[in-house]
């Protein structure tokens, strides 16, 4: 079942980001790690930024995350996060599948560029990494995120993305 998360959800939140960033250990440049991958301040900022998460839930338990933010004219895909254990098995692709759904706005995702898994998931989910050029222009425009990390990152776009005039 999907829902939207609630205040009573955020150390399960925590939990899960936490958990399943994992796989980035070792794949991301090594400035741009740390443990706890987001801590518990860096997520009740992201929440303050209006961040609002959805998640999935198998037998009353949140098993993956998902969040959306409406930035002026799009809307960004944020922290999109399955449990280890539980991952492989349509969770993440569900979730996209209905935050897509909830987006009224053309919808921009930034993930790692050595993130391959990632950036293969979302295509497979009809995004389109943009040039990068126009990466490092969204992530000017729309995150709030270091140089560095725009560096190491890339920007997919959904269709409706590209449509506009």
């Amino acid at each position: 079942m999907i829902r939207k998360c609630i205040k009573g959800d955020f150390n399960s939140i925590y939990s899960i980001i936490n958990d399943s960033a994992g796989a980035y250990r070792g794949v991301i440049p090594a400035d741009r790690w740390k443990d706890p991958y987001m801590s518990e301040s860096e997520l009740q900022h992201e929440l303050e930024e209006g961040v609002v998460f959805w998640g999935y839930e198998d037998d009353s338990q949140l098993i993956g995350v998902m969040g959306l933010q409406n930035v002026q004219d799009v809307t960004l895909i944020r922290h999109a996060y399955v449990r280890t254990a539980m991952r492989n098995k349509g969770t993440g692709g569900r979730l996209l599948s209905f935050l897509t759904g909830e987006a009224s706005r053309p919808i921009l995702i930034g993930t790692w560029a050595d993130a391959v898994w990632a950036i293969g998931f979302y295509e497979k989910h009809g995004f389109q990494l943009v040039d990068r050029e126009e990466k490092n222009r969204l992530l000017k425009k729309y995150w709030s995120i270091p140089e560095r990390q725009i560096e190491t990152s890339v920007v997919l776009a959904g269709q409706d993305y590209f449509g506009r005039g």
